[in-house]
């Protein structure tokens, strides 16, 4: 028990040495400052403002990485962690480096090209992305050919209404949104778009260092609060991610369906309901790849 007091109190003592030593030291910082003065004074300040905002961006994501970790390891959701599902159930020995820490993981990588981590932070971000910009598009193939207003016009055929008489008419919706010019369509579209992917890829408007680039959230980008609960927030990434490689794999059925049949995928679902004997990928396509025929 003494050694014990004399442990305590010899971190206490250490501790107390250590803070003022680095109170001793900030005073001196403080007064090379002041002593500076002029420009050497302020661009010493703008460094230690500097320092001093990437500790704090660096603490920020630390914090967040070490919450979503938390939930994780809390057994909130049965998605993550080792006894997550897996592609082949439990016959799956996935590799050490897919732990069940993310998302969608469902250990499978037999070509291990996620091996390196960095490499798998990078394929991470573009499969989440690409999976965001490909349930957007299966909607966009989707719906204007279900609308009575857009008269049922395929996808790959929507954007070439804009050189029309009447231009574009969004939803069928005359007045909605009128698009005339491609021209002021594209240079609207990537103003918006480079706007918007810039403040995310730079970390917001200050680019602090703390922003998650994926998840960025807040008032901008979560405006409903959605996220606000950790273990709703675990569950969305996994309903996100799963509900986007589902609507990749749709966009490539899109694709094909388009150049082996020449329609929409609303239009290829009715011709094979009122005759799935024949119309079908096997019976009447298999060999045809002219959309004109």
């Amino acid at each position: 028990m003494v050694f014990t007091l004399m442990q305590k109190s010899t971190f206490i003592g250490t501790s107390l040495v250590t803070k003022d030593a680095q109170q001793a030291r900030s005073a001196q910082a403080v007064q090379v400052t002041a002593k500076l003065g002029g420009t050497q004074g302020k661009k010493a300040a703008k460094t230690v403002k500097k320092t001093v905002k990437q500790n704090i961006g660096k603490a920020k994501s630390t914090a967040k990485q070490a919450k979503n970790k938390a939930v994780t390891k809390s057994g909130a959701s049965n998605w993550y962690g080792p006894d997550r599902p897996k592609f082949l159930g439990p016959f799956t020995q996935p590799p050490s480096y897919l732990s069940g820490e993310f998302a969608g993981d469902y250990g499978w990588d037999t070509a291990g090209l996620s091996a390196d981590p960095t490499t798998f932070e990078r394929y991470r971000n573009i499969e989440v992305i690409h999976a965001r910009w490909a349930m957007l598009g299966a909607l966009g193939c989707v719906v204007p050919e279900t609308l009575n207003g857009t008269n049922h016009v395929p996808w790959f055929e929507a954007g070439a209404t804009i050189f029309s008489k009447n231009g574009i008419q969004y939803l069928g919706i005359p007045g909605l949104i009128n698009a005339r010019s491609i021209l002021a369509t594209l240079i609207v579209q990537v103003l918006l778009m480079g706007a918007i992917e810039g403040y995310r890829f730079q970390g917001g408007i200050k680019g602090d260092e703390g922003f998650d680039r994926l998840y960025p959230g807040g008032d901008y980008f979560d405006p409903l609060g959605l996220a606000d609960d950790p273990d709703s927030f675990a569950e969305l990434r996994v309903k996100e991610i799963k509900n986007g490689r589902l609507a990749m794999f749709a966009m490539l059925g899109f694709f094909v369906q388009a150049i082996v049949t020449g329609k929409g995928p609303v239009q290829n679902l009715q011709d094979h309901i009122s005759d799935p004997t024949h119309v079908n990928g096997l019976a009447t396509y298999a060999t045809k790849f002219d959309p004109s025929q």
